[in-house]
């Protein structure tokens, strides 16, 4: 939970320092990049379930 209140903060202050900079957001829309990165993590998650199967079948 630790990890998740500091990425929450600093993702904040990230985006609080290029609003008062008019910068642009560094990340792509909402939406896009939440499914983005659930991507990311999913196929990731899959690489780890299939990695033993995928040892096995190039041996």
């Amino acid at each position: 939970m630790k990890i998740i209140a500091l990425s929450l903060i600093t993702g904040f202050l990230v985006g609080f320092i290029f609003a008062l900079f008019k910068l642009p957001i560094p990340a792509p829309p909402a939406l896009a990049g939440i499914t983005g990165i659930v991507g990311i993590y999913l196929g990731f998650q899959m690489f780890i379930k299939i990695s033993p199967w995928l040892g096995n079948f190039l041996k």
